[in-house]
């Protein structure tokens, strides 16, 4: 089948079929255009690799609900890296500015006294001003973002070491900052926020082809869109029935069932910032400083303004991570942030399909390569694999992921697609 042509108006308008749509998607990945196709592909056969040698243990309820715990720090720290990266630059501190924020939390509750509202924005106003700080030395100072990140990598663990008593572990109390990561929605809420999500994405999906199709645009063939929102919906249906199981190992004792809090936390920041990036002029400007940081000057855009942004919101969605690490915890202590936290994250972002130079990424990147990571470090841990198999394995992947992507970029200079 081939494009058709309309008149709406008198304008024609081409309105493309569903072959016609596969066959410029198969282009664009002839050209380069990868985006995270692999990440996903390499999901699916990780999935099934582990699933094959521990099927009774890796699909199980309680390890499901357990990667969205183990993935969900990793990944609000990926997030905030994602803009840093579009802008090819680079933030080694966040790992343990994650600890820094996720220990000003912990000393508010404890110490302080204060209540969780107040330790929470403390967290968050920490994460903001860390960011502050880091952007205005890297874009008005000059000072290169891997020697600043680096410097802080360093300070941040002095930091974390002064405000923890050169050691100590601050347990947090119980409450919501403590079940935020630990702890599941009632059963009822987790098929009612399933099918909520399900709602917001089909409405979102045809207001965006109402929307185009009213300024005589280019649309998506009908079929694409009923295919995306089925697979969507099949994806969340699918896993809050798995999620909504028993999981307890003595159900008479006390009941497990239902969607761990984490995930609709990861998703709401996953939509916040993909509609700030694909469906503003701020997320336009990020993507123009990013492809080509002279030409977004001298279009008027503040190049200075949108780096410092970029390293506040990096800072930012890392304290929302040391929020989720400290919770899933349970306490604070001075590797909280450290070890491998900063690599797992920046390794997250890369694998899901965010380009290490700069301009192509998205937000659903870190959520998918926080995927890939956790599905490695779990199925390599059911399997009695060493910690240093685990971290040689992860390695490769990474290393795999950043070589498509210097691929794919040289294939699309080749093909004239970037």
């Amino acid at each position: 089948m081939t494009t058709t042509l309309e008149t709406a108006g008198g304008v024609k308008v081409v309105k493309p079929t569903v072959a016609s749509h596969l066959r410029d998607y198969v282009g664009r990945i002839r050209g380069g255009d990868l985006g995270a196709m692999p990440a996903v592909l390499g999901l699916v056969i990780l999935t099934l690799i582990f699933g094959t040698a521990r099927p009774e243990t890796f699909f199980s309820a309680g390890n499901f609900a357990n990667l969205f715990n183990q993935a969900a720090g990793l990944t609000m720290i990926a997030m905030g890296l994602i803009f840093v990266l579009l802008l090819g630059e680079i933030d080694l501190s966040a790992g343990y500015a994650a600890g820094v924020c996720g220990a000003v939390m912990a000393i508010m509750l404890t110490e302080k006294g204060y209540g969780e509202p107040l330790a929470l924005t403390g967290a968050l106003v920490a994460g903001l001003i860390i960011g502050l700080v880091l952007g205005f030395l890297v874009a008005k100072v000059g000072i290169p973002s891997f020697v600043v990140t680096l410097a802080a990598f360093l300070a941040f663990q002095g930091v974390l070491l002064n405000l923890l008593g050169e050691g100590k572990n601050i347990s947090i109390p119980d409450g919501f900052l403590k079940s935020l990561n630990k702890d599941s929605l009632p059963v009822v809420w987790s098929w009612a926020l399933a099918l909520a999500a399900v709602a917001v994405f089909a409405l979102i999906q045809f207001l965006r082809y109402r929307g185009r199709a009213a300024r005589n645009l280019v649309t998506e063939p009908v079929g694409i869109i009923l295919l995306r929102i089925a697979g969507i919906a099949a994806l969340i249906l699918i896993t809050t029935a798995v999620l909504t199981q028993e999981r307890a190992i003595n159900p008479n004792v006390a009941s497990l069932k239902g969607v761990p809090i984490a995930a609709p936390v990861i998703g709401g920041f996953l939509v916040l910032w993909t509609f700030v990036l694909g469906r503003t002029s701020y997320g336009r400007h990020v993507y123009a400083v990013g492809g080509n940081a002279e030409a977004a000057r001298r279009a008027g855009i503040p190049v200075d303004r949108i780096r410092i942004s970029v390293f506040v919101i990096g800072s930012f969605m890392a304290a929302v991570g040391g929020i989720m690490l400290v919770s899933r915890a349970g306490s604070v202590d001075p590797n909280t942030g450290g070890s491998s936290t900063l690599l797992y994250s920046v390794g997250a972002a890369v694998i899901g399909g965010t380009s290490l130079f700069g301009g192509k990424g998205k937000v659903i990147h870190a959520v998918i390569g926080g995927a890939v990571i956790a599905v490695i470090d779990n199925g390599m841990f059911l399997m009695d694999f060493s910690s240093g198999t685990r971290y040689i394995f992860t390695g490769v992947i990474l290393l795999i992921a950043a070589g498509v992507d210097a691929l794919a970029r040289r294939r699309a200079a080749a093909t004239g697609n970037r």
